[in-house]
């Protein structure tokens, strides 16, 4: 379909919705807008509640970084947890299944901050399969998921819509143009319509655009979220943006400004420009930097989240066309990224969908290796795949977390992921909803 004819059917659809809505009023303790919860736009099956399942005997991982609790049990009753805890203090209903647990973690469901699916309809499913029971894609028509849902279960579906891009966009088939203001106001109105729980902003916009997209997004109850490359992260952040996509993002923030600029024109002038540019800019980075501590303060002073995907970048020595600028810029991310966290900023986790490091559907559990090579320790990272993406995704009130009354997304793996995050490939069991899905095939 034409940009003009989906901009036409946005039109026709307008006049079928209402568009006026009440802006958020009361703010925050980072001081930016509290948004109400998100919803996924994919009806999930209801499991049947007369029967109970209780997971009896494995190390229980909550998501909310506490300590383990070795010997649990996980009780749930239709799509909700009742209880969680020790074994002997947490009671077995009378006729529940029974799952055994020695020698497994259980974990909350993994929620994937970044995927895309690229046109591969059954990747979604085979995600679920792999432990993500939840993910958001971040820039393409919610439509693109039509067929992946009529595949099988797919994980919770929480998505954007079509990225918002200046003229010239790098990605034309999964993006909207917006001129102005206004246009940027009208488009974040019709997505919210269509079903959008965020808004992201592509790199050709400018500042001004990215600040009204972000009040827009706001007063229609959504997050805004971005992937920058010739607007500086930090003015950005102080525009209004709830998320950055991609460590890559923060680099011109990083670098002296007239280094910056001349990135920044080469990108303008040519979209291809930032596949081998990034990798210079990067590896030009001081960590020890003034302005990559106040970047990292502010950050974290206003709460925003970073959703690295290392593993799209990820270039090593002895990688087919990796050159020394690759690999020194690729570790300048992973070494940025430890930092950010170390400063307190909220890192998540985001697969990409497919990377060239990772065989189809393991992803996000290689992204999260990279984490943990970056410096975050196995419970940072499960925390930052579990509950802290669910405050990411404004789900938190009921996923992200194995507690009572949360919905029942579980994964079963073999192992102990806080000794070895690589346990997080051994998934034995998933459940989505309360009811399990199919059995992964092969580690």
């Amino acid at each position: 379909m034409s940009f003009r004819l989906r901009v036409c059917l946005l039109a026709t659809l307008a006049g079928l919705c209402a568009c006026a809505s009440t802006p958020v009023q009361w703010p925050s303790p980072e001081g930016q807008p509290r948004l109400p919860p998100a919803r996924e736009i994919n009806p999930i099956a209801r499991p049947d509640a007369t029967r109970p399942v209780a997971i009896v005997g494995a190390t229980l991982i909550d998501g909310r970084g506490g300590p383990p609790v070795r010997d649990a049990v996980v009780v749930v009753r239709g799509d909700r947890i009742v209880a969680a805890g020790a074994r002997g203090a947490t009671e077995v209903p009378a006729g529940a299944e029974i799952v055994r647990g020695a020698g497994l973690s259980v974990l909350p469901g993994l929620i994937d901050a970044h995927f895309h699916i690229d046109g591969d309809d059954g990747l979604p499913g085979l995600s679920l399969q792999r432990g993500v029971t939840s993910l958001r894609e971040p820039g393409n028509w919610i439509e693109a998921y039509d067929a992946a849902r009529k595949l099988g279960p797919v994980p919770r579906l929480f998505l954007a819509g079509p990225m918002l891009d200046g003229p010239d966009p790098a990605y034309p088939e999964s993006a909207v143009i917006v001129r102005d203001a206004a246009e940027a106001r009208w488009a974040v109105d019709r997505l919210v319509e269509r079903g959008a729980s965020a808004i992201k902003v592509y790199f050709r916009l400018p500042l001004g655009t990215v600040e009204a997209i972000a009040q827009a997004a706001h007063a229609r109850g959504v997050i805004a979220t971005a992937h920058l490359e010739t607007v500086d992260a930090a003015a950005a952040i102080r525009a209004g943006l709830d998320g950055i996509e991609h460590i890559t993002s923060l680099g011109t923030a990083l670098v002296p400004p007239r280094e910056a600029e001349r990135y920044r024109q080469a990108v303008i002038a040519r979209n291809e420009a930032r596949v081998q540019g990034r990798y210079e800019l990067f590896r030009g980075i001081s960590l020890g930097a003034p302005r990559t501590s106040e970047l990292l303060r502010l950050l974290a002073t206003r709460g925003t989240f970073v959703t690295p995907t290392l593993a799209i970048f990820e270039r090593r020595a002895g990688d087919e066309g990796a050159t020394e600028t690759h690999v020194r810029g690729f570790e300048n991310m992973m070494r940025l990224t430890g930092a950010a966290r170390r400063a307190g900023v909220r890192v998540v986790v985001g697969s990409h969908g497919e990377v060239p490091g990772a065989e189809r559907g393991w992803a996000y559990q290689h992204e999260m290796e990279l984490l943990v090579e970056s410096g975050l320790s196995p419970m940072e990272v499960l925390v930052a795949g579990t509950a802290e993406n669910a405050r990411f995704f404004r789900v938190d009130d009921r996923l992200g977390s194995v507690e009572p009354g949360k919905l029942a997304d579980l994964v079963l793996v073999e192992g102990d992921p806080l000794a070895d995050i690589r346990a997080m490939r051994r998934v034995r069991r998933v459940m989505l909803n309360g009811r399990w899905v199919a059995s992964p095939q092969g580690d």
